[in-house]
């Protein structure tokens, strides 16, 4: 795979450094050329020059990268390198940084962002996943803000406890996608049977992110209606 990864500072050059470990195609652009001696990166190649100019894009050869990673610290460049990316070469997969998260809302497709990646918020949901039992965690927003994967630590006294995971009447547009237990995952199937303490992680339009909730929380009974009604 060739991936175009902007800014080669602590965030880009560790991108570089996984997906060179996996023998992909890795280009960094930085409008530094001293930064080229000091990264360390053997096997990736360098373009030095503005990111936000059309023409340094096209010298990158951005019509045949299949991933262009906008990780630099400055969010008007991370959006602009995404919008020209996907505008003007047809990029099939931007991923942006956003450093500032009252910025989140502006990473979207409008701005040819595919997936926005918020480390404060990513820090944050790590903590809230840490100390939260019995709510909803997202842990990172998808697909230009419309999927989110989230995560859900069932308490002991859960309704849900007991039940498998195909008696449950999850939301249409939210799919579990796999079950974390005793720190070993599993991918989950409709008759793997719920446990307290299980950390059940789905995919889901975020949307149906309230109804999920809802429903994970006991306020909704997982057969679809209130609690009482089964």
């Amino acid at each position: 795979m060739r991936v175009v990864i902007v800014g080669s500072g602590a965030v880009g050059s560790s991108i570089a450094r996984e997906l060179l470990a996996h023998d992909h195609d890795v280009l960094l652009i930085d409008s530094k050329p001293e930064v080229i001696g000091r990264s360390g990166l053997r096997g990736a190649r360098w373009l030095i020059g503005d990111a936000c100019e059309l023409s340094t894009l096209a010298d990158a050869d951005l019509p045949d990268t299949h991933v262009v990673v906008s990780a630099t610290g400055d969010d008007k460049v991370n959006l602009v390198v995404s919008l020209l990316a996907k505008s003007e070469f047809g990029v099939g997969r931007t991923v942006a940084r956003v450093n500032n998260p009252k910025n989140d809302w502006m990473f979207d497709d409008a701005w040819g962002v595919d997936v926005a990646v918020s480390t404060p918020r990513m820090m944050t949901a790590m903590v809230e996943e840490a100390v939260e039992v019995g709510d909803i965690v997202r842990l990172l927003t998808l697909r230009a803000g419309v999927s989110s994967l989230v995560e859900f630590t069932v308490p002991d006294e859960s309704p849900l406890v007991g039940r498998t995971m195909g008696f449950v009447a999850w939301p249409e547009d939210s799919t579990a996608v796999a079950i974390l237990r005793d720190e070993v995952p599993i991918a989950p199937s409709d008759d793997d049977v719920i446990e307290g303490g299980d950390q059940l992680f789905f995919l889901t339009t975020i949307q149906a992110e309230d109804e999920l909730r809802s429903i994970l929380s006991g306020s909704v009974s997982a057969a679809g209606g209130s609690p009482g009604e089964q």
